[in-house]
């Protein structure tokens, strides 16, 4: 890296499994994959349902609404990139339709903003969210979570 290029931020690596979670997080759509047959939500994304072992799989849209389960202020920092960004947060989401079903991300104040855009006192277990995509640096769309009532 030299001296005028940002620290990378890190960014998702999808597979032939979770690539469609992505295509459809590129169209503002918050999808998880369910099982044909036996009509079982699951996440992450994988090739046979896990309860009646089909192979058959579909993309269900979510309404993007879910609560924190849990959340972290991670210290120190691991990453320069996220450094700059401190003090950020990293959570845990169930979705309302599914709350089996938990995704890792960040609440933010608005799609594109700071990780650190949300004081960290407003933060709750079970505090409403709701989903909005940002496109990151390398093209990827990425779920941030905006809280429903700051």
């Amino acid at each position: 890296m030299t001296g005028t290029e940002a620290p990378a931020l890190l960014s998702p690596v999808p597979d032939e499994d979770g690539a469609p979670f992505w295509e459809y997080a590129a169209q503002g759509e918050l999808r998880v994959q369910a099982c044909a047959e036996c009509g079982e939500l699951r996440f992450p994304p994988r090739p046979c349902c896990p309860h009646c072992q089909s192979f058959d799989s579909e993309w269900r849209r979510m309404s993007g609404r879910g609560r924190i389960w849990s959340y972290v202020l991670p210290h120190p920092p691991l990453l320069p990139a996220y450094a700059e960004q401190a003090p950020y947060n990293a959570v845990v989401v169930e979705l309302s339709e599914a709350p089996h079903i938990r995704l890792v991300g960040n609440v933010v104040s608005a799609p594109d903003a700071r990780l650190d855009s949300v004081d960290p006192a407003k933060l709750r277990i079970g505090a409403p969210v709701k989903v909005a995509f940002t496109r990151g640096p390398d093209g990827t769309h990425l779920p941030r979570w905006l809280l429903e009532r700051p």
